[in-house]
């Protein structure tokens, strides 16, 4: 089953007139938010001066646009699709900010898109699966708005000046938040303006943060798309009101745009997310907004402090090797109360029970001749739950001998 790059390939000689825009094309412009246009896109300094793709390519800093290293391979087969294409390659692109924050924990980067035809989609760039990216998923989940949010806004505003008529906004992941932010707080003149809005897997909002905003104005013109092991896009989310797409990967690497499935001209949709996540993400929200400020802030840093003491970069190394650092780990929930480390532990569970079910699924489905290996397959992860599940019952044992000890 394809991808976006298949995508681009299938369909990227249909005008947007021959072949309407849709969902996947917006998650082919948030993915392409991610590449790094800085000294090569114009920013809101340079009064709407823009640059074509074919600029981009030809320019002699070209190169810069990769400088993630984990994505270069398929940023540049997206890249390359889209010059190559009739439907993105004549697209032009203005606007391009990227501020980044360390003290704030916060980095925003967006972009407009413009088509010939006169269509435009100003897109907010998200995060990734990184620890650092996760961290500031969850500090959407604060009441007060982070710096992302408060950027959004303004910058919506001032590109909405540079572009004629109605216009499209979105972004995957917290690039989705700020798409639905900057949507929701903007001038009105502005929101009137704004056809759709576009959030793929981004986290929602606590209900205090939309009553501040033109949240019923905007809601029926977001297009929500989340894959069906959604972790983030489900954060702080309980509206009924999004589809589900297949992924070709598991667990919180389907958070990667690169690996929902198209199929048609379409995203291969399914029923409903995993039904053990949908309990997961419930019992989370409930349990996250019965927090304020002060309590939800020591619990992200506490949450982010345990990935931190695993030694990795990334959520999906955290969930295969978190027991070669158990003692850290141990050590970074121990210093929160009762009820905050046992909130950080249901999470540990449930990222590894992501990983272990689409595990089992992929060697249930595998061709009858094979069977030996499927066994053999369902042994090895068996054994890795067994070990995972003892490793986590001499966790708690040793904090609440911990705990009795502080008392």
């Amino acid at each position: 089953m394809a991808t976006i790059l298949e995508y681009l390939k299938k369909c990227g000689d249909y005008s947007l007139a021959e072949k309407p825009f849709c969902d996947v094309d917006s998650l082919v412009l948030s993915q392409f938010s991610y590449l790094k246009f800085d000294g090569i896109v114009p920013g809101p300094e340079e009064n709407g001066a823009s640059v074509s793709i074919k600029e981009i390519a030809a320019h002699a800093d070209y190169d810069r646009l990769y400088a993630d290293e984990r994505y270069r391979k398929d940023n540049t087969a997206l890249f390359t699709g889209i010059l190559n294409s009739r439907r993105f390659g004549k697209m032009r692109l203005w606007n391009y900010v990227n501020l980044i924050e360390p003290e704030a924990e916060s980095q925003f980067s967006a972009v407009v898109c413009g088509f010939p035809d006169g269509f435009s989609y100003v897109v907010f760039r998200g995060t990734d699966e990184t620890i650092v990216g996760w961290k500031e998923d969850l500090n959407l989940a604060f009441s007060e708005p982070v710096p992302g949010q408060l950027h959004s806004v303004p910058y919506l505003e001032q590109a909405a000046r540079t572009i004629d008529g109605r216009f499209y906004v979105g972004g995957h992941s917290k690039g989705g938040n700020l798409a639905v932010y900057a949507s929701m707080h903007c001038d009105a003149a502005v929101r009137e303006r704004i056809e759709r809005i576009y959030d793929h897997d981004g986290p929602g909002f606590r209900p205090e943060v939309r009553k501040q905003g033109a949240w019923q104005e905007i809601e029926g013109r977001i297009h929500k798309t989340v894959p069906r092991s959604s972790l983030v896009g489900m954060l702080l989310y309980s509206d009924g009101d999004y589809r589900v797409v297949e992924s070709k990967s598991f667990g919180v690497a389907q958070h990667n745009p690169y690996s929902w499935r198209v199929k048609d001209g379409d995203f291969c949709f399914a029923d409903e997310i995993r039904p053990g996540r949908k309990f997961v993400d419930q019992t989370l929200n409930e349990w996250i907004l019965s927090l304020n400020q002060e309590q939800m802030r020591t619990f992200v840093d506490t949450l982010y402090g345990v990935v931190q003491a695993s030694e990795t970069d990334n959520l999906i190394d955290f969930t295969a090797h978190w027991f070669q650092s158990l003692q850290k780990i141990g050590k970074a929930i121990g210093e929160v109360d009762e009820e905050t480390a046992g909130v950080v532990l249901q999470i540990m569970r449930a990222l590894f029970e992501m990983i272990s079910l689409q595990a089992k699924e992929q060697a249930q489905h595998k061709r009858d001749g094979k069977r030996r290996k499927q066994v053999e397959r369902k042994n090895k992860w068996e054994m890795q739950r067994e070990k995972f599940e003892e490793g986590m019952v001499q966790l708690e044992s040793r904090l609440k001998l911990q705990w009795s000890e502080k008392k």
